[in-house]
């Protein structure tokens, strides 16, 4: 294990302004909107800004500000964020961000959670910090296991897991795979199935009604990472503003720029755009497993995010409170109301 710092070369930031000025932009249809894509108008302003004036010196500042590492684990380098609460008997927590998201997701949640955990901010395998993934398998499960043997090393014994995303079913994962060390988990997605619903209620029908119209709206991204990964990654790899736009397909309007060129930047400044696509193909080919658990799982909805039934949510689900604010960037969009979930869910557990 050893420390880390973020250290960009300028060589790198000056070819990525000089490959957004050389930009070759598309044509649009009129008044399309989002009816085929990512509208023209909501990309340029982005590229604009991440050209004109996005700072990300003070994005790798923030980072920096936080002690980091890597280790190997699995043949995998992975980096990670360790923030130790001043109290000793705090609970270790490890969080897991998710796609196209980096652990600058959690920059806004970390302060109001180092008060009562000692936080543990991995990069996903394939993503970001950790660099890409150079061989088969690292999924789901895998990742999980990783998770265990990374809080193992840092000599924590009972642990919580939390995430969004993809952590939303690593963090589950995590606990069915080690029972005996992790306390809870605690989610911000609830994955259910939507399969028979009889005489389903209004809000599930609103529920069934949603998952429907992402399905033909929303779905190209899961499609084609689950297929084709690597097909992708050449443009993705290739061009910062090819990325931007793909990444905008669940950005959308209503995140701040900044925020989201945190993110793009991390994905396309380590060269993992394309590695972390992988996850999605990944998932797909990975057995089937029971994902029944004793473990306690919290989870709490946000308004503007996937909508589960509840009928179908697992049975170890001891906490549900939904939230008529936020989206599914929770963590940064509402980090107060995050982390008081977070918090109360996991002082009932202790």
């Amino acid at each position: 294990m050893e420390t880390f710092q973020i250290d960009v070369p300028r060589s790198d930031l000056d070819d990525l302004y000089d490959r957004l000025d050389r930009t070759r932009w598309p044509s649009e249809v009129a008044d399309a909107g989002w009816d085929y894509g990512v509208p023209l108008r909501y990309v340029r302003e982005l590229a604009e800004h991440w050209r004109r004036r996005y700072d990300w010196r003070r994005t790798e500042a923030r980072l920096n500000a936080y002690p980091q590492f890597r280790t190997v684990i699995d043949g995998q380098p992975i980096h990670f964020l360790h923030v130790r609460s001043d109290r000793p008997e705090a609970l270790p927590l490890i969080l897991t961000h998710g796609w196209p998201g980096s652990v600058a997701e959690f920059l806004d949640l970390l302060p109001l959670l180092r008060e009562n955990f000692h936080l543990v901010v991995p990069s996903l395998p394939g993503f970001g910090f950790s660099g890409p993934t150079r061989e088969r398998g690292w999924n789901v499960t895998r990742i999980a296991r990783a998770w265990v043997e990374l809080m193992g090393r840092l000599g924590y014994e009972r642990f919580g897991a939390a995430g969004n995303d993809w952590g939303s079913s690593i963090s589950p994962e995590v606990a069915r795979i080690a029972p005996e060390a992790v306390v809870g988990a605690h989610v911000t997605q609830l994955w259910t199935d939507d399969g028979p619903v009889d005489d389903p209620t209004p809000e599930e029908q609103a529920a069934l009604d949603d998952h429907a119209w992402f399905d033909k709206n929303m779905n190209a991204y899961q499609a084609v990472q689950l297929q084709q990964p690597q097909s992708l990654a050449y443009a993705l790899t290739d061009s910062p503003v090819g990325l931007l736009g793909w990444h905008c397909l669940i950005y959308r309007e209503g995140v701040d720029a900044d925020y989201v060129l945190d993110n793009v930047s991390i994905h396309w400044l380590t060269g993992t755009a394309g590695s972390a696509m992988r996850l999605y193909r990944e998932f797909a080919l990975q057995p089937v497993f029971d994902k029944a658990s004793s473990v306690p799982l919290g989870y709490a909805q946000f308004r503007d995010d996937y909508q589960p039934i509840r009928r179908f949510a697992p049975t170890n689900v001891t906490s549900w409170n939904k939230y008529d604010v936020g989206g599914h960037f929770a963590a940064h969009q509402v980090p107060g109301l995050v982390a008081k979930d977070l918090t109360e869910f996991f002082a009932d557990l202790k």
